[in-house]
Order: structure tokens, then sequence, then C-alpha cells
């Protein structure tokens, strides 16, 4: 991951998960402090719901660049993508089955940590 061609990209990847990380920090010690320790664990399972995913799609979207790697860049896209999609519906059944959680939680810090990595996308995309 070194492309001088993709570095933008990835810094502005990296922002994001940063400020998707400490959105899931807070949005994990409300919940925590709302409804317990049950809460708290439900609230994080869907942050890291949204936040792994993310990670990996970042991985795929900027392995390759430059206009000769137009065929690999678009092949990396593609399976990220279908990669995130994946990652996430197991983690959710994983989430629900394997944790108990309780789907409020889990739906409300997932939505919240996800548009909040939107939201960091728009912010920092426009600057410059």
């Amino acid at each position: 991951m070194t492309n001088k061609l993709a570095k933008r990209g990835l810094d502005l990847a990296k922002k994001g998960l940063l400020f998707q990380a400490v959105t899931a920090l807070f949005v994990t010690a409300f919940a925590g402090a709302a409804g317990g320790s049950h809460s708290a664990m439900s609230a994080a399972a869907g942050a890291l719901i949204s936040i792994l995913p993310a990670i990996v799609f970042a991985g795929f979207a900027f392995r390759y660049a430059g206009a000769s790697k137009n065929d690999l860049v678009a092949r990396s896209f593609s399976q990220g993508s279908k990669l995130k999609l994946a990652l996430t519906i197991i983690l959710f059944v994983i989430a629900f089955k394997g944790l108990n959680a309780a789907p409020l939680e889990i739906f409300m810090a997932f939505v919240i940590t996800t548009a909040s990595h939107g939201l960091a996308m728009f912010h920092y995309g426009t600057k410059e």
C-alpha cells in the first residue's frame, strides 16, 4: 500500500476509520451509562459490525492504483464490496446468535457508526 497515487485516498480512509472508532467509543459509553453492561456490549457489537467490514474494504480499495492497473482496481473494489457485505451479514448473525445481544442497541450503534464514517468522508473529502 505504498502506491503514491492511492496515498490521498488511503489517508482519507484512515481519517474516516479513526472518526468511526471514536464515535463507536462514545456510543458504547453512552449505551453503558444508559442501560448497563449488556447494552454496552450490544452497542460495541453493533459498532464493530460497522468498523471491521470498513477496514476490510479499505484494504481492498487501495491495494492498486493507476490507469495501467484499471482492471485490477475495478476487480479489487468489487471483491472488497462483496467481502464487506458478506462480513457484515456474518457479524450480524454472530451478534444475534452467539452474543444474544439486544437488537435495538446493535442497530442504533451500527447506524450511528456507519453514518459517522460517511460524514467523515464528506467532511474530510471536501477539504483541500
